[in-house]
């Protein structure tokens, strides 16, 4: 379709109709078989595209089409990419265990009966790792059953869907189960972007911004500008999806995507399957077989981790890979429906993008990326020469496949295939080896089928359907805190301490089927691609590429019923929170601005380097006190470095000049009435979407956070919690503070979009420097401020 014919039939308002079309347009079409009663809105989407199409007179991305398809106000909402706020409308809210403690306990603070929006609740991060999936989760019900009861009747009491432990990871059951082409989904996870695989704009907030949605309150995001990752080629060999996210990382790197959608399209886009894995019958046509021909598995894979560089979030166009994967979860209905409205989920021809980034495909080599961060990529083939000379551990001590990025049924299909390659010589794992399906239909599929079998006999611990070590719930005992060693994941992310807690574990990341044939070899040195192994009877053999079918030849087996539907009548439903409980907490609203400027701030700490929100609120041990705000706040920036003396969890108090842990010396301040700030570096807060990260500062007494740069959501969360996340105008202007400081932020009576607050810097020896500030507040979020907090302010307006 030229660009010129798209003009004349969009001018003409030309649509092609048939009796079918019509029929399926008038259609209602649930938005999911647990939702009977909640349609999707393809008509509301078409509607307010076109409203803006006519006022920006220009061809749209896709990106822009769904979310300017869901503005409040389509008609009088100021647009422009990188600017201006949106106010928007989601379809629907997904909340993970660990943020929906908090999420949940804001929602009562508002005093609001029921949820606005279709809700859900999914039981997936407190399952921790130990010796196996039936024992570990019958291990975390019992250690948990307060705050799962607690999530359980709020659910119940508010109209939330709740997926109870062993259900899955909440991302594998979105794309089972919520997801479809055009959606806007909003989770409080930072890798919710995994529905992208589906065609949606699916995006990782924080708590308090659920909780608008869940309010009807229209959700703000900066419009976000649009990054193009054009694909040509095809995938072959050992090459996978994973092997895109992993190369677009090393170019981004993990602060390249801020601000930004990417947005993928080409004539690669076909060779790649919905949930994580590639495709491609002329090259490979043992993949093709299979009741439907289908190969559909691994933009999931990339959209996910499209988190690690900073992405809003990212999307595929829809296309038929996608209305199979529709059809073989049991949604054949929205797969016509999207059908009839294709043209509004794929990208206008001529569309303009802010960057754009070409990835042949035919040329993409396997990546891993690592350690420490995942932006870190390197070739396969040469990580082990590159290891050897860095003084990284080479030898493998575990190998660890599944996680919400590879966890479906062809990425357990694809490393039973290079298990299986190993069994016929006689091999067995080298390294420890741990499999996580993604879902309780993916465990049961894989058990049907054998899958789960082979991994067993290749060494392999099937651990429960959850998260676990990805987010650091593993009981890890082969080593010791301190001890240097290797592992390699199919996870997404590997920051320093993330997945054990021991900040010399070298993490790496890849793909499922290079982290089953490093651990098959037992080292970084091997090459798949060119390296041999000997088998039990001496013989040398290479491993093949593998094979596998993306979806299952028979249908999927669902296993266990585990979902819990809210009650159509709630009135009866208690919610119990116990004032002694050390899991659970009511909120307390924080104080409201005093109407004045804030002088002589305290520096808790001036942090040195890279500050994620795993340094700012670990993750682990801690997960068991998300829902108690006070008992969390004891890991407030533990893993940060202090610039003063290298060290992390030692900072300065500046009363008694005795160093000491950083929360201890936040609440020695807060009892003393000393108000403090935090100075950071780039890209602060990036990681996680846990909003704990700004709630932790906010309740021990912290006002402003300054830094060079903000990754989104956690900039985002602070806002919402009345704190003031601001950024020099002068990066350099980071290296005038000293933490023995004192700081006074000016211009608050003033405060306004766009214009600096003053900073001046007040140095020991009695001298002064003034600097600016600049922020990102528009006119809603300096009501937040003012009024203590987003929810504050909500309460004001009701």
């Amino acid at each position: 379709q030229s660009l010129l014919s798209f003009f004349l039939q969009k001018a003409l308002g030309v649509r092609q109709y048939h009796v079918a079309s019509v029929l399926c347009q008038r259609a209602k079409v649930a938005m999911s078989h647990f939702e009977p009663n909640e349609y999707i809105q393809y008509d509301l989407l078409e509607k307010n595209i076109d409203i803006v199409r006519k006022r920006l007179n220009r061809p749209l991305t896709l990106s822009e089409k769904i979310i300017y398809g869901h503005l409040d106000d389509p008609a009088k909402q100021e647009i422009e990419r990188g600017k201006t706020y949106l106010r928007l409308r989601p379809d629907r809210v997904a909340m993970q265990d660990a943020t929906a403690q908090m999420a949940m306990l804001q929602f009562i603070s508002s005093g609001l009966p029921k949820v606005a929006v279709p809700s859900t609740i999914h039981c997936d991060h407190l399952i921790e790792a130990q010796v196996g999936g039936e024992k570990d989760l019958r291990r975390a019900k019992d250690i948990n059953q307060e705050v799962y009861n607690f999530l359980a009747t709020a659910g119940a009491k508010y109209g939330v869907g709740f997926w109870r432990p062993g259900s899955g990871i909440i991302h594998q059951i979105i794309l089972e189960n919520y997801a479809y082409p055009g959606v806007l989904l909003i989770g409080t996870d930072s890798h919710t972007p995994n529905g992208g695989g589906l065609g949606g704009i699916c995006i990782g907030v924080g708590g308090a911004d659920a909780v608008d949605v869940m309010a009807g309150i229209p959700w703000e995001l900066k419009c976000p500008k649009v990054i193009g990752v054009k694909l040509t080629g095809s995938l072959s060999g050992w090459t996978s999806p994973k092997d895109v996210i992993l190369k677009v990382a090393g170019i981004l790197t993990v602060k390249g995507g801020t601000g930004a959608i990417v947005e993928y399209h080409g004539p690669g886009v076909d060779s790649i399957s919905c949930t994580g894995e590639k495709g491609g019958c002329a090259t490979r046509p043992a993949a093709c077989v299979g009741p439907d021909g289908a190969i559909v598995v691994g933009m999931a894979t990339i959209c996910n981790m499209g988190a690690e560089i900073g992405a809003t979030t990212s999307v595929f166009p829809y296309n038929h890979r996608m209305k199979k994967y529709l059809s073989k979860t049991g949604r054949e209905d929205i797969a016509k429906l999207a059908d009839e409205y294709k043209d509004h989920l794929v990208p206008d021809p001529g569309c303009h993008y802010d960057q754009l980034i070409e990835i042949n495909l035919n040329e993409l080599k396997p990546h891993i990326n690592g350690p420490f961060t995942p932006d870190l990529a390197h070739p396969v083939a040469e990580v082990g020469t590159v290891a050897e000379k860095e003084g990284w551990p080479l030898d493998i001590r575990v190998g660890l496949i599944g996680s919400c990025t590879n966890s479906s049924y062809e990425d357990m299909g694809r490393s039973a295939a290079v298990a299986r390659q190993a069994l016929a010589h006689g091999l067995k794992c080298k390294s420890q080896f741990t499999i996580t399906p993604g879902s309780e239909q993916i465990r049961a599929t894989i058990e049907r089928d054998g899958y789960a079998q082979i991994l067993r006999e290749v060494g392999g611990i099937v651990l429960a359907n959850a998260c676990g070590p990805c987010i650091g719930q593993w009981d890890r005992k082969d080593i010791k805190k301190g001890e240097k060693n290797t592992i390699v994941t199919s996870y997404n992310r590997n920051f320093t301490g993330r997945n054990d807690a021991n900040p010399e574990t070298h993490a790496f990341v890849t793909s499922p089927e290079i982290v089953t044939a490093l651990a098959i070899a037992g080292t970084l040195k091997f090459n798949p691609e060119t390296d041999f192994l000997t088998g039990k009877d001496g013989k040398k053999f290479k491993l093949e590429a593998p094979d596998a079918d993306e979806l299952p030849r028979a249908e999927f087996d669902p296993g266990q019923d585990t979902y819990q539907h809210p009650p159509k009548d709630s009135s009866g439903q208690r919610v119990d929170v116990s004032p002694t409980s050390q899991r659970l907490q009511l909120l307390e609203p924080f104080d409201k601005w005093d109407g004045k400027d804030l002088e002589d701030l305290q520096i808790l700490i001036k942090v040195k380097g890279k500050c994620t929100t795993d340094h700012i609120s670990a993750a682990g041990p801690w997960l068991k006190f998300r829902g108690h705000l006070d008992n969390i706040s004891n890991n407030l920036l533990i893993g940060a470095i202090n610039i003063e003396n290298g060290k992390a969890n030692s900072v300065r108090n500046a009363v008694t000049q005795e160093f000491g842990p950083v929360p201890d010396t936040a609440r020695y301040y807060k009892e003393h009435g000393i108000r403090w700030v935090v100075i950071g570096d780039e890209n602060y807060g990036e990681g996680s979407s846990r909003e704990h990260a700004a709630l932790e500062p906010r309740h021990l007494g912290g006002r402003a956070i300054i830094t060079k740069s903000f990754a989104r959501i956690h900039e985002t969360n602070l806002k919402k919690q009345g704190l003031l996340p601001l950024t020099f105008a002068d990066p350099a202007d980071y290296n005038k503070i000293h933490p023995v400081d004192k700081l006074t932020i000016e211009g608050l009576k003033d405060f306004a979009p766009g214009k600096p607050l003053k900073c001046i810097i007040k140095h020991p020896n009695g001298t002064q420097e003034t600097i600016l500030l600049n922020h990102t507040f528009n006119e809603t979020q300096i009501e937040w401020f003012r009024a203590g907090s987003a929810l504050n302010r909500m309460k004001e307006l009701q």
